[in-house]
């Protein structure tokens, strides 16, 4: 890339998860309205470059990816009322999962025209920075063939997912995003069978490190490892 891109930072701090997917949306939409008028007027070059990325973490949650099987929630509605979670089918890739307290979730909404066309590349850099992340830390992260996010000890018997990652992509326009388990809950776990994978566990980076982490400082690090990887400039 000949130069930085423009990206607008919030941190939503913990926000409900219908809140922040409303936020998603909205922002979402307005990107495409701006791409398609500029189509429309047959204007040169690209569309105005909108880029958005929100940091958050949310109350007790479960969502369904739109090629998700419903099955892999464990729980009864009504057990669900009793641990105080909430269920949700959306519209992103990918099976179940769980966010809570204590896991940075990352939803980058970016028109990828503005970088590059290819989703794959995309997805295997919103893994690189956790990766990267986990080497802050001295662990070794990496990829499982087949199955998106990060895991530890990769074809292993002991190989554990520590980032979920589900995105949706509208004309190169991207949302949904990263849920990076630092000090998570894991018991929320047990009640879904996590990306639809029943023979690995999920762990967090408090439970690798064996004490809870100062959540911001990692929040940082992978903040600065995406700005890196995709030639961001933080507004």
């Amino acid at each position: 890339m000949t130069q930085s891109k423009k990206v607008s930072f919030k941190d939503l701090g913990l926000i409900g998860y219908q809140v922040a997917w409303d936020l998603q949306q909205q922002v979402f939409d307005e990107i495409l309205f701006v791409k398609s008028n500029h189509r429309k007027e047959n204007l040169p070059g690209l569309a105005p470059a909108q880029h958005h990325l929100f940091f958050c973490q949310h109350p007790h949650t479960y969502t369904l990816g739109k090629n998700g099987n419903a099955n892999n929630l464990l729980a009864s509605p009504e057990f669900l009322k009793r641990i105080d979670a909430q269920f949700f089918p959306i519209n992103r890739g990918g099976d179940i999962t769980y966010h809570g307290p204590g896991q940075l979730v990352g939803y980058p909404i970016l028109d990828l025209d503005h970088f590059f066309s290819d989703i794959h590349k995309y997805l295997r850099l919103l893994e690189e920075a956790i990766i990267l992340t986990l080497a802050d830390y001295g662990l070794m992260g990496q990829r499982s063939k087949g199955e998106t996010g990060v895991w530890l000890d990769v074809g292993t018997p002991q190989a554990r997912k520590i980032c979920a990652m589900g995105i949706k992509a509208s004309r190169w326009v991207t949302m949904h995003g990263f849920a990076f388990n630092i000090n998570t809950d894991l018991n929320y776990f047990q009640h879904i069978v996590p990306c639809g994978i029943a023979d690995k566990s999920v762990t967090s980076l408090a439970v690798e490190l064996g004490a809870p982490q100062d959540f911001e400082a990692v929040a940082q690090r992978v903040k600065g490892h995406l700005a890196t990887l995709f030639g961001f400039e933080f507004i």
